[in-house]
């Protein structure tokens, strides 16, 4: 484990609960749907710290797939650059989080997303294993507008296979022309992905900022309902 880790957690010793947003920033997102992303994930960085318990215990990951998969960073002068899927500079408490500003362009590796995000996830975990610091369940909330232009079958297998083992919580969302069915093989059966209504970004990351308060104010391991999705429509 590295000294900054070691430093950082004997300063906030809270159990952490990461969250991951793989977000698609993939040509198709270009105008108004990027432009309302990324003013939806600064009401999210407004909210979640306006939460004191949880501003110390959400850990936030930006996971963009326009092109390439990229984790960007969240903090300081990381923020906005790619930093490499490094598990100690992709994460950052919501205390300390600078959300970057996205770009849209190129196509959508969404299974390439999800299996970096997914390896990423294991290394923050390992992390807390090593400074003995406890954590609740990982949440993976993908956002898509469009197909994955990559080979995700096997990306979709390995994400259900996780969540079979309670080692993280993944949600699906798609936005305007998204294909749901497509995205269903990424979700749990008694999860189905979620089709955004329009471009309410800033309900939708409203609703998680609230629900990862309320996750927490829990303790790792406990139950916690989740407020209603007002912001998502029935597909038909």
């Amino acid at each position: 484990m590295s000294l900054l880790d070691q430093a950082e957690f004997a300063d906030n010793p809270e159990p952490r609960c990461p969250v991951i947003l793989l977000l698609d920033t993939s040509g198709s997102m270009r105008g108004e749907p990027i432009e309302q992303l990324n003013a939806a994930l600064q009401q999210f960085d407004r909210e979640l710290k306006s939460d004191p318990l949880a501003a110390l215990r959400v850990e936030v990951a930006v996971v963009e797939f326009g092109g390439a998969a990229r984790a960007l960073g969240v903090y300081g002068e990381d923020t906005g650059k790619d930093v490499q899927f490094d598990a100690s500079r992709a994460f950052v408490t919501a205390d300390l989080l600078t959300p970057p500003t996205l770009t849209a362009r190129g196509g959508t590796p969404m299974g390439e997303a999800v299996r970096r995000g997914l390896d990423l996830l294991h290394k923050r975990k390992e992390i807390y294993k090593q400074n003995s610091l406890d954590y609740f369940r990982p949440w993976m909330f993908l956002i898509t507008d469009g197909n994955p232009t990559d080979q995700w079958e096997t990306a979709a297998e390995q994400v259900r296979l996780e969540e079979s083992r309670k080692g993280l919580l993944f949600f699906g969302i798609g936005v305007e022309n998204a294909d749901l069915k497509t995205l269903a093989r990424f979700t749990p059966d008694n999860r189905p992905p979620l089709k955004l209504r329009g471009l309410a970004f800033g309900e939708l990351f409203q609703w998680l900022s609230r629900s990862l308060s309320a996750v927490a104010h829990s303790k790792p391991g406990e139950q916690v309902p989740l407020p209603p999705a007002g912001w998502a429509e029935i597909a038909v």
